[in-house]
């Protein structure tokens, strides 16, 4: 890729006008802004991140892998919502539970070995709960055995990019290969309040009754802080205490991750800490919409002589508050295009910087199609585009 060498100067006219619609504020005048050092965290592993950008604020030992403890059901309900959403159960399904189900030990929902359960109160005892004999149960009702469902959340597990975990159960109790990292695990969370939003509602519930039994849900920060409105907490003795949070304030929303705190207060009050450091100093940015077209570009030997290029997913920037005057943007497009072009087919690039960091590197594709055009339109578009490149 590179910058067209047949009208440079035009080019970067068009970018600077381009710049200014997107961001109104910009002047050539803008400033770096100090943003404060992040806190201290008293945990083995952390990292605080905007799912809109990508965008990692702070971290710290985030790729280590370390046991997840009941964090693994964050994955054993993404499933079940999965299979929701494509119709292969629905909520008001009756599972059987098991005797394998009913004998799991550790945290539970209380349901009855011989008894049957819906979906949807499983999946609130999964979530609110923090049930293994409910995660068992609807592991063995979505694939047969648990050692079946196991199989899937790996795969799923790789699909959504988390390259540094391994399942070796659904529930989170401690095994040799059963292990996360606090990336992954942010990855994981993302991906439930993006994919499946219908049900993201649930991890915000405080309490959830079954079997006469009201248990409260363990994320301590839905009392404390009402922007925060999931996901979910975890403990053994081996993993220590755990707690994956997402929080919205306005139009930001940031998810944190806390492995390997010493009490359930303690990993409360670490997540409450990234979090009022991200929304103070931090903000999400939406700069580019999902169809929207950046410029025009030249066609040769097409139907059409001019494309239009653009974005054709929405792109979102976090940047510190306050440094929206010191973002600049410019477009690297292919010299020559040639038809035919499809909608789809990446044409170049355009990159945001601030303060010299790349914060945005996105592929400029087509958004429409330019079919080659006839015989001799192409024969005369390549005698003028030899001429041109000749001098």
């Amino acid at each position: 890729m590179a910058l067209t060498r047949l009208f440079p100067r035009f080019l970067r006219v068009v970018l600077s006008l381009l710049l200014l619609v997107l961001f109104p504020a910009v002047t050539a005048s803008a400033q770096s802004v100090l943003i404060p050092s992040p806190p201290q965290i008293a945990a083995s592993s952390f990292i605080l991140m905007d799912p809109m950008s990508g965008r990692i604020i702070m971290e710290e030992n985030s790729d280590e892998r370390l046991p997840p403890a009941s964090l693994t059901k964050m994955m054993t309900a993404y499933i079940v919502e999965r299979e929701l959403d494509e119709g292969r159960i629905s909520m008001t399904d009756m599972v059987p539970i098991s005797v394998n189900a009913w004998k799991t030990q550790g945290s539970r929902t209380f349901v009855k070995e011989g008894t049957e359960v819906s979906v949807e109160d499983l999946l609130r005892g999964v979530i609110i709960q923090s049930g293994n004999d409910a995660s068992v149960a609807l592991a063995e009702f979505v694939a047969g055995s648990e050692g079946a469902f196991v199989d899937i959340m790996n795969q799923q597990a790789q699909l959504l990019g988390m390259e540094a975990t391994s399942f070796a159960n659904a529930t989170g109790l401690p095994a040799p290969d059963h292990f996360s990292t606090a990336r992954d695990l942010a990855l994981l969370a993302k991906a439930i309040i993006q994919d499946y939003p219908e049900n993201y509602p649930i991890y915000a519930e405080k309490h959830f009754t079954y079997n006469n039994i009201r248990q409260p849900n363990r994320n301590s920060l839905l009392w404390r802080d009402d922007s925060v409105d999931g996901l979910k907490t975890g403990h053994t003795e081996e993993a220590g205490y755990c707690l994956v949070a997402s929080a919205k304030r306005n139009d930001t929303r940031l998810i944190a991750v806390v492995m390997g705190a010493s009490s359930t207060s303690a990993r409360a009050q670490e997540i409450q800490k990234m979090l009022n450091y991200g929304f103070r100093y931090y903000e999400t940015e939406r700069l580019f919409s999902k169809g929207q077209e950046l410029m025009e570009a030249r066609v040769w030997g097409g139907q059409s002589d001019q494309l239009s290029v653009g974005i054709l997913e929405d792109v979102h920037v976090t940047i510190p508050r306050g440094s929206r005057n010191s973002l600049e943007s410019i477009i690297e497009l292919d010299t020559v295009i040639k038809a035919p072009v499809s909608v789809g087919d990446e044409l170049g690039r355009v990159k945001v910087t601030l303060d010299d960091e790349t914060v945005v590197d996105q592929p400029v594709l087509a958004l429409s199609d330019v079919p080659e055009g006839g015989f001799f339109k192409r024969i005369w578009d390549a005698i003028k585009l030899f001429f041109i490149q000749l001098f």
